[in-house]
């Protein structure tokens, strides 16, 4: 009979820490989840959608600010049992790359996309998917490679949350510009190809398949604004994988950034002049709370332990 050699586990020896971020359903309150059983085994470099990967991050760091206090009795007093006063958390990173999402997360503040000038919208044909545009007759000989599109629907004078499917901002008061969706929303990517009448794009885009009606502009940039009142809200999963095939996750529901856009440099020589710096995004977020369907209990955060095969628990 074979049996399984089992090991005495240390403590996970884990390299770095990987972000994954997955949009909260703004209008209907509703985060993304993470079930560690169901979904604990993915491939770290294809998340499971609507998870969005954010690649490797750097010190990253979480703050308790939940707080407990005592209820005496007695005379004289004396603890009789503990309730909790507050919960709430905070976590804060680098991210090493900007793109769109990060630049987003990285503020407090709403973040938009630069529409390039002289440009004009295309209709998304159906047939298009997550990375592949559909256009219609001589409409793709508009676009060359290299570019970078956004696709949304033209801007009707709603009000509200807008952007499809994920929320770019919060609007009070109807607006004139056709283009506005396309400036806020999250479907973005980088044409790598055109064949024909399709626009190939590196990426899937992070909203999803186009939705009817939605069309396509080129954009030249990313643009965030210091000020406003629009927060972004966010589900986050943080990923440690140790080198004996543990896993570690901080899964918050709900997070929203609070810090006003900042950078960081990073020298990447150490000696003399004009050296050469990379230039990081900060970020740092305020954890909000769920209901856990489990129990009503209300939660910031869930940190969850895989152990890796055999290890003694």
């Amino acid at each position: 009979m074979v049996t399984a050699t089992c090991f005495s586990a240390p403590a996970p020896v884990s390299r770095r820490v990987r972000a994954y971020f997955a949009p909260v359903n703004r209008a209907a309150q509703q985060p993304v989840l993470f079930d560690p059983v169901e979904q604990g085994a993915f491939d770290l470099d294809n998340p499971p959608a609507p998870w969005l990967s954010l690649g490797f991050i750097e010190n990253f760091a979480r703050k308790a600010l939940s707080k407990s206090s005592a209820i005496a009795t007695g005379v004289p007093a004396a603890p009789l049992q503990q309730v909790r006063e507050s919960i709430g958390a905070q976590v804060s990173l680098q991210f090493l790359a900007w793109t769109k999402l990060s630049m987003a997360l990285a503020t407090a503040s709403q973040h938009m996309n630069v529409i390039a000038p002289g440009t004009w919208a295309a209709t998304v044909q159906s047939g298009s998917t997550v990375t592949a545009l559909v256009l219609s007759g001589g409409d793709a000989g508009r676009f060359a490679a290299g570019q970078i599109v956004a696709v949304d629907l033209d801007y009707s004078g709603q009000t509200g949350y807008v952007g499809s499917p994920i929320s770019g901002a919060y609007l009070r008061q109807p607006l004139t510009d056709v283009d506005y969706l396309r400036r806020v929303t999250f479907n973005v990517g980088l044409v790598t190809q055109i064949t024909g009448s399709t626009l190939h794009l590196a990426q899937p885009l992070a909203g999803g398949a186009p939705v009817s009606g939605a069309k396509v502009q080129a954009i030249a940039g990313f643009v965030d604004r210091e000020g406003g009142s629009f927060c972004h809200e966010w589900s986050a999963l943080f990923v440690m994988e140790g080198v004996q095939g543990e896993r570690i996750f901080f899964h918050y529901p709900r997070l929203q950034p609070m810090a006003s856009a900042e950078e960081s440099a990073l020298p990447l020589a150490a000696k003399g002049q004009g050296r050469l710096e990379r230039m990081v995004l900060n970020a740092q977020f305020l954890a909000l709370p769920v209901i856990d369907p489990l129990d009503n209990e209300r939660i910031v955060c869930y940190r969850s332990f895989l152990p890796a095969d055999n290890a003694q628990v």
